[in-house]
């Protein structure tokens, strides 16, 4: 599968947002304002076509997928019921890989994606090796029944021991166990981009 390899530094100065969450990100956007190679002190006004594209990335690169994979999510958001940018990013929250990391059971979305791929966690008690897979109310995410394993996810929420964790989720420390109380609302999602650009973006 295709991964995007620019520095996480550089899509960061080139949207001129912490889409990241990390806080090193925050301090270089401060360092460095501009986009990379742009010595302006003003960024140039964009098209409006522009912000809807930037606002897609912002939200593409943060969930860390390809173009592709984003598309999809769009296409059965659209054939569900309600609003489709509120059920984009539903479909984005209950994504497994996002899911883990939401747990606390990763430090970002990249190691909770290589954590589901290499098969440390359980959906249901079943092997869950597909980081798109996209979890339902009841579910429970669980730690493979292996030394390695157990000791990875223990490291891992430990150290992110101040994470809050939302309101959807439920995290039991001792057991190492996910759940999920409900489907992520709108309320439950701080976006790091305006949804609605993107579907407009996608609609024309």
């Amino acid at each position: 599968m295709s991964r995007n390899l620019e520095p996480k530094g550089k899509i960061v100065r080139r949207l001129g947002h912490n889409i990241f969450g990390n806080p090193k990100y925050d301090r270089l956007l401060e360092r460095k304002p501009n986009p990379p190679g742009e010595v302006k002190k003003h960024r140039p006004r964009i098209s409006e076509y522009g912000k809807q594209l930037a606002e897609k990335q912002k939200i593409r690169f943060a969930y860390g997928l390809t173009e592709r994979q984003f598309r999809i999510v769009f296409a059965n958001a659209k054939k569900m019921k309600g609003v489709t940018g509120d059920n984009m990013l539903s479909l984005l929250e209950r994504r497994l890989d996002n899911v883990v990391y939401r747990l606390g059971m990763a430090s970002t979305r990249t190691q909770a994606r290589q954590i589901v791929n290499h098969g440390h966690v359980q959906v249901n008690n079943r092997k869950a090796s597909i980081a798109s897979q996209v979890v339902k109310t009841n579910d429970s995410i669980t730690v493979k029944d292996k030394d390695a394993s157990k000791k990875l996810v223990q490291a891992l929420i430990s150290s992110n021991i101040n994470r809050e964790i939302p309101e959807w989720l439920a995290l039991s420390k001792v057991d190492m166990t996910g759940t999920v109380n409900r489907l992520p609302e709108k309320a439950d999602i701080a976006p790091v981009g305006d949804e609605q650009l993107v579907v407009e973006f996608y609609s024309k």
